[in-house]
């Protein structure tokens, strides 16, 4: 059984980075033996591929022209604000049949969509299981930013392995409850989000195997790092401002 879990583990850790224009490509291997692909845009748009499907989240056309990326099967957006929800990205990225999954006041402004709620749980495709998750701020004079119940982080598992995408939150308590996660997303830019101890808390909460700091404006990334040494968290650090 250790054996096993050690091919696993090695497994999910070999990857390569690639330049793919002018965003940073990783690919890991998933629980499956299967690829995963993650390109990095900018601040808190990723796009993710595996098995030959494409998922955007929060894309921006600020950051990118998606009309060169390949069509999505599926567009996640984790709340309205401008720096996640932009509807000219998403209309770049769409092709017949595209799943559009958001919180309940993107879904109004983007006009269609379905709409995912804390602790709704969905099945879209046999490839794919979507978890929307708390998301909000806790810092007396910020809730005002992102209001508990309103949005959404999201747990995507593709291949056996658990992708969590935070969205703009702090290191509420719910992240306790985050299970098994192997590929971590949390955002780092106060007054909106987390300060690199917060983040580092954060990670401690929920233990991810590894953790890709994002949404980090100005912040002296490299100091996360530093606070999570000898956690067994592995932070890797991609241009993610």
């Amino acid at each position: 059984m250790k054996h096993l879990l050690f091919i696993l583990m090695s497994s999910l850790f070999a990857y390569t980075s690639l330049s793919a224009g002018n965003f940073t490509v990783d690919k890991l291997k998933t629980r499956d033996g299967g690829e995963l692909a993650i390109t990095f845009i900018k601040h808190a748009s990723l796009m993710i591929e595996y098995g030959g499907h494409v998922i955007q989240v929060d894309p921006v056309s600020e950051y990118a022209n998606y009309a060169t990326f390949p069509k999505a099967d599926i567009i996640l957006i984790t709340h309205e604000h401008g720096d996640h929800l932009d509807k000219k990205a998403i209309a770049a990225s769409e092709k017949a049949g595209t799943l559009i999954i958001a919180n309940e006041n993107s879904q109004k402004i983007i006009g269609k969509g379905t709409v995912m709620k804390n602790g709704d749980k969905l099945k879209p495709t046999d490839y794919l299981t979507i978890e929307a998750v708390p998301a909000y701020n806790t810092t007396p004079g910020r809730e005002k930013f992102h209001p508990r119940h309103r949005d959404n982080g999201y747990i995507l598992t593709l291949g056996g392995t658990r992708i969590y995408i935070a969205g703009d939150t702090e290191d509420i308590p719910e992240l306790k409850n985050l299970k098994d996660i192997d590929i971590a997303f949390l955002p780092v830019n106060q007054p909106y989000t987390m300060t690199v101890p917060q983040a580092a808390n954060a990670a401690r909460m929920f233990s991810p195997k590894i953790l890709y700091p994002y949404h980090y404006g100005d912040t002296k990334i490299s100091e996360l790092k530093e606070a999570l040494q000898g956690s067994g968290v592995e932070v890797r650090i991609r241009e993610m401002q």
